[in-house]
C-alpha cells in the first residue's frame, strides 16, 4: 500500500493545479446542487418493524388528516384570575376562532372543553392540527399562530406552545460552534508547528471536504429524508478528522523537509508512510460508522452512512488535495514565527525534535509510562473505572419539552401542562381500535383502557372509515419506565380489552414511538457490537499482522467509552456542573449510546493506529521490543496530542448549541476522544506493550504465507527507495 500512496502523491504534487482545481470544482458544483434541489433535513423518523409506525401507516392511510402536523396551545393564568372569566374566556375563544382559519389547518380544539381545562382552570390546550407534516408547515402559518392568539395575550393570558411543530420549533443554527472549533485548531496547530502556513493547509483541506460532502448531503435530503443531527454529526467528523489526517502527514513531510529531503521526495514520502496509517484509520472509521445500518432504523442508519461520506472525503483530501497544497507551500511549512525575545527559538525546538527526537516532552512521558508500566496500568484501568461508575444508572429516553432550557416555548408548555393536568398529559399513548363500523362500539374498550393499571384517563379521540382513535393519558411521564411498562400492558393484554367487539387494538403516537425506538435500540446494541468490532477487528489483524493488537485495542475502547458514558450520565442526567454548562437535566438520548459506541470504536481506532504503527515501524527496524515502544510512543506523541486536542476542541465548541440532544453528543465525544486519546492510546497502551513486549508481535507461520502484508509502516517502501537513490533517502523517513 505505502509504495502505491507514494506514487499517487508524486502524481498529485506534479499536477498539482489541476488536483486544486478538480476539488475547488466539486465543492463549488456540490454548491450549486444544494441551492438548486432545494433539499432540507427533517426529523421525519420512521421505525419499521415497531407497532407504532405500523399505526402511524394506518392512521396516514384510514385517517390521514390526523396523521400531520400538531401544536398545542397552551392558555395560563396567574394568580386568582380564572381563564373561565368573561374577558379571558372571549379572547381566548376569539383566539381559537382565528387559529381555525389559518391555511393548512384541519381542526382547532375547544380549550373549554372536559378534558382540555385544568380542574381549577387555570390552564387550558387547544389542538392545532394540520394536514402537512411537521417538516411541510410554513414558516408563515407559524408566524400566524402566534398572531391569532395576541387577542388572549391582550388580557394577561400566557401562551405558549408545543407539539409536533410550533412556533420556535426549529433551533436557529448557528455557525458559532464551527468558528469556534476551528479557531482552537488553528492554535493547537500553530502551537505545534510553529509556522503559519503549516497551521493552515490541514484546516483549509478540511474545510474543502466538509463543504463538499454537507453540500452534497444537502441536496440529497431533496429526496431522502436525512435528519438534522446527520449533517451536525458529519460537521463535527468531516472537521476533526479532515485536520487530523492532514496533521499526521504534514508533520511527517515537515520532519523530511527539517532534514534536507528534497520537497517531492519529501511529500511522496510522507503520504506513503504516515498516510498508509491515515488509510486505516479512515477505514475502521468508516466502518464503525456505516454499521449503524445493523440497527435497522433508517434516520440512524442515514445518519452513519452521512458521516461516513464525510470521513471518506476528508480520507481522499488528505491522500490528494493536501499533497497538492504541500507542493504549493514548498518549504514554508518549516518557516517558523518571528520571536524577537526568543530569536530561534521553534526552530531549536523543531529540529531537536527532528535530529534528537529522545530529548522531546512526549519521549520522557514514554520513558515513564515504559519504566512504571505496572502501576501505570493499575492506576489508569481503575481510574476509568471508576469514571464508568454513574453509566450503570443510565436511562434512555427521546428529548421532550421537559430537556428544554428554561424559558423555551416548549418548556414552558411542558410545565404548565404538568402543574394543569399530570405529568401524563405531556405524553398521551394512541390507542387505535380498527375495524369498528360503529364509535360506540368502543365504550368497552375506552372502559377497559381506564381500569388499566397507570392509567389517568382513556377517552374516545376520534373516528372514521372503520378506525377509532381512544386517547390513554398515562399517570407517568413520557419518560418514565412505567409508561414503558403501561405500553407493554396494554399490548400484552389486548385480547382481553378487545374482548367481543371484534376490532383489532394498535398503540402508537409520540410517546409509544419514542419507546419503541429505545427497545430497538437495546436489541440491536449486541449485534451492532459484534459486526462492527468483528470488522474492525479484522481490518486491524491485517493492518499489523497480529490479534494480540486488536484485542488490545478493543479493551482499551470498551474501557474509554464506558467512562466516556459515565461522565455523561453524571452531568445530563444527574445534573453536574448544570448551572456552568447551561444543560437541563434529563434522560440519555435513545440513540446517543449506539452513535457513541461507533464514533469513539472508530476515532479510537485512529489513534491506535497512529500510536502502533510508529511503534511497529520502529520494532521493525530495531527488534528492540520495550525500546521500539519507548521511541515509538515518544515519535507519535506530540502528533497525537495536537490531534486529540483539535477533536475535543470541536465536539466541545458545540455545547454552545441550544439543542439539548446535539450538547449532548458534541460533550460526550469530547470526553470519549479525550479519554481514550490521552488516558488509554498514550498511557495504558504503550505500558501494555511494554509488559507483553515482542510476544505482542506474533503472527503464526500460515498468517504470513497467506494475508498479503499492506506495509502499513512502510518497510517495503524504504527499502526499494534506498536501493534506488542510496541509503540516505530511506535514513531521512
Amino acid at each position: 500500500m505505502s509504495t502505491y500512496l507514494y506514487r499517487l502523491a508524486r502524481f498529485t504534487f506534479r499536477q498539482r493545479r489541476w488536483v486544486l482545481a478538480v476539488w475547488l470544482a466539486l465543492a463549488i458544483g456540490m454548491i450549486v446542487l444544494a441551492n438548486a434541489s432545494g433539499g432540507k433535513t427533517n426529523d421525519n423518523f420512521t421505525i419499521p418493524g415497531t407497532e407504532s409506525q405500523e399505526t402511524a401507516d394506518l392512521l396516514a392511510s384510514k385517517m390521514p388528516a390526523i396523521n400531520g402536523g400538531q401544536t398545542q396551545v397552551v392558555f395560563a393564568t396567574n394568580g386568582a384570575a380564572k381563564l373561565t372569566d368573561s374577558a379571558a374566556k372571549a379572547a381566548i375563544e376569539s383566539s381559537v376562532a382565528k387559529l381555525k382559519t389559518l391555511p393548512g389547518v384541519v381542526s382547532a380544539s375547544d380549550p373549554f372543553a372536559p378534558g382540555s381545562i385544568a380542574p381549577n382552570s387555570d390552564v387550558a390546550i387547544a389542538s392545532v392540527q394540520f394536514l402537512a407534516s411537521p417538516v411541510d408547515v410554513p414558516e408563515s402559518t407559524l408566524a400566524a399562530i402566534q398572531a391569532a392568539v395576541v387577542p388572549a395575550e391582550d388580557v394577561g393570558v400566557d401562551v405558549a406552545y408545543s407539539g409536533s411543530v410550533y412556533p420556535g420549533w426549529l433551533t436557529e443554527v448557528s455557525e458559532l460552534p464551527e468558528i469556534v472549533g476551528l479557531i482552537m485548531a488553528f492554535v493547537i496547530l500553530l502551537i505545534t508547528f510553529g509556522a503559519f502556513v503549516a497551521a493552515g493547509l490541514p484546516i483549509v483541506t478540511a474545510i474543502i471536504g466538509v463543504v463538499t460532502t454537507l453540500m452534497g448531503v444537502t441536496a440529497l435530503a431533496s429526496v431522502v429524508d436525512i435528519a438534522s443531527a446527520s449533517t451536525t454529526v458529519a460537521l463535527m467528523l468531516g472537521l476533526s478528522c479532515g485536520i487530523d489526517y492532514g496533521l499526521f502527514i504534514l508533520s511527517r513531510h515537515r520532519n523530511n523537509l527539517l532534514q534536507g529531503m528534497d520537497t517531492e521526495e519529501s511529500v511522496a514520502l510522507s503520504v506513503g508512510t504516515a498516510g498508509s496509517s491515515v488509510v486505516f484509520a479512515g477505514l475502521t472509521v468508516i466502518v464503525a460508522l456505516c454499521g449503524l445500518a445493523v440497527v435497522g432504523i433508517p434516520f440512524l442508519t442515514v445518519m452513519g452512512l452521512a458521516a461516513a461520506a464525510a470521513v471518506f472525503v476528508a480520507l481522499l483530501i488528505a491522500l490528494t488535495l493536501l499533497p497538492a497544497m504541500m507542493g504549493f507551500a514548498g518549504g514554508k511549512v518549516a518557516k517558523f514565527l518571528a520571536t524577537p525575545l526568543r530569536p530561534g527559538h521553534h526552530e531549536k525546538i523543531a529540529l531537536e525534535a527532528a535530529y534528537t527526537p529522545e530529548k522531546t516532552a512526549g519521549a520522557a512521558w514514554a520513558r515513564f509510562v515504559v519504566r512504571f508500566r505496572v502501576p501505570v496500568l493499575v492506576i489508569g484501568v481503575l481510574t476509568l473505572i471508576v469514571l464508568a461508575i454513574p453509566a450503570t444508572q443510565m436511562k434512555l429516553g427521546l428529548p421532550t419539552g421537559a430537556s428544554k432550557p428554561e424559558g423555551d416555548t416548549a418548556r414552558i408548555a411542558y410545565d404548565l401542562t404538568t402543574e394543569g393536568f399530570g405529568v401524563g398529559f405531556n405524553g398521551p399513548l394512541l390507542v387505535v381500535a380498527e375495524n369498528l363500523a360503529d364509535p360506540a362500539a368502543a365504550a368497552p374498550i375506552v372502559e377497559a383502557l381506564s381500569k388499566e393499571e397507570g392509567v389517568a384517563a382513556a377517552t374516545l379521540a376520534g373516528a372514521d372509515n372503520g378506525v377509532v382513535i381512544i386517547s390513554v393519558i398515562p399517570t407517568t411521564g413520557p419518560n418514565d419506565p412505567e409508561t414503558a411498562k403501561l405500553v407493554d400492558r396494554i399490548r400484552s393484554d389486548r385480547t382481553r380489552i378487545e374482548g367481543t367487539t371484534g376490532a383489532t387494538l394498535l398503540v402508537g403516537g409520540g410517546t409509544a414511538s419514542n419507546i419503541d425506538v429505545s427497545k430497538k435500540l437495546s436489541d440491536a446494541l449486541p449485534v451492532f457490537l459484534f459486526v462492527v468490532i468483528g470488522l474492525a477487528f479484522l481490518l486491524l489483524t491485517f493492518a499489523f499482522r497480529t490479534i494480540l493488537v486488536p484485542i488490545k485495542s478493543i479493551i482499551g475502547f470498551l474501557l474509554s467509552v464506558s467512562a466516556a458514558f459515565g461522565a455523561q450520565v453524571a452531568v445530563f442526567q444527574w445534573g453536574w456542573g448544570q448551572e456552568l454548562l447551561g444543560i437541563t437535566p434529563s434522560e440519555t438520548v435513545s440513540f446517543l449510546p449506539i452513535i457513541m459506541l461507533a464514533i469513539i470504536f472508530g476515532l479510537s481506532s485512529d489513534y491506535e493506529v497512529f500510536v502502533v504503527s510508529r511503534i511497529k515501524e520502529d520494532y521493525t527496524k530495531t527488534g528492540d521490543a520495550r525500546g521500539a515502544v519507548e521511541r515509538g510512543t515518544g515519535l507519535s506523541a506530540r502528533v497525537v496530542t495536537a490531534a486529540a486536542l483539535i477533536m475535543f476542541s470541536i465536539f466541545l465548541a458545540f455545547m454552545v448549541n441550544d439543542d439539548p440532544t446535539i450538547k449532548a453528543i458534541g460533550f460526550s465525544f469530547a470526553v470519549g476522544v479525550f479519554l481514550d486519546a490521552f488516558v488509554v492510546r498514550l498511557t495504558l497502551v504503550p505500558a501494555v506493550m511494554a509488559i507483553v513486549k515482542g510476544t505482542l508481535w506474533y503472527h503464526p507461520l500460515w498468517f504470513a504465507k497467506h494475508v498479503p502484508d499492506p506495509d502499513i509502516e512502510g518497510e517495503k517502501l524504504e527499502q526499494r527507495l534506498a536501493a534506488e537513490h542510496g541509503a540516505d533517502v530511506a535514513a531521512l523517513s
